[in-house]
């Protein structure tokens, strides 16, 4: 009888330590995720980014290896200018007609106003407007912080 009782405390001991120990990695787990997350929030909300979208409306007379031209220059201006942190674009393909003849969206991003500050009279900036210009028939720059 001794022996069963004695298994029986053996087997109720190894129990509560194997709930502890599955418990204790629980709590470790979940604190790692709570910091992991709060370590996220906290990047996000440190990080705004100046975006600067600029749309380009041709005129009639840019025929498609003019507008190739254009889409190729402002490409390479992330690797001349390092200020640009980040850069993509695209056509308008909008169901909605509200587009207003504009046909190019080009977005940059900026760690800062300073930033935005060099490349705007940057002189690669410069000579892109030069070669877009005798072929833009408008020009729509909206920049924000993001939230």
């Amino acid at each position: 009888m001794k022996k069963i009782i004695h298994l029986a405390l053996s087997n109720i001991l190894i129990l509560m330590l194997m709930f502890f120990a599955v418990a204790a990695c629980t709590n470790q787990n979940t604190e790692s995720e709570k910091q992991k997350s709060e370590s996220m929030e906290n990047t996000t909300v440190n990080k705004k980014q100046l975006r600067h979208v600029v749309l380009f409306k041709f005129k009639e007379s840019a025929t498609a290896e003019d507008i190739a031209k254009i889409e190729q220059t402002f490409a390479a201006l992330p690797g001349k200018i390092p200020q640009i942190k980040s850069y993509e674009w695209g056509t308008n393909n909008s169901p909605e007609g509200l587009d207003k003849g504009f046909t190019h969206c080009f977005f940059l991003t900026f760690d800062s106003e300073e930033d935005r500050a060099i490349y705007l009279p940057h002189p690669d900036h410069k000579a892109f407007g030069g070669e877009l210009g005798p072929h833009l028939d408008d020009v729509l720059v909206l920049d924000y912080w993001t939230e």
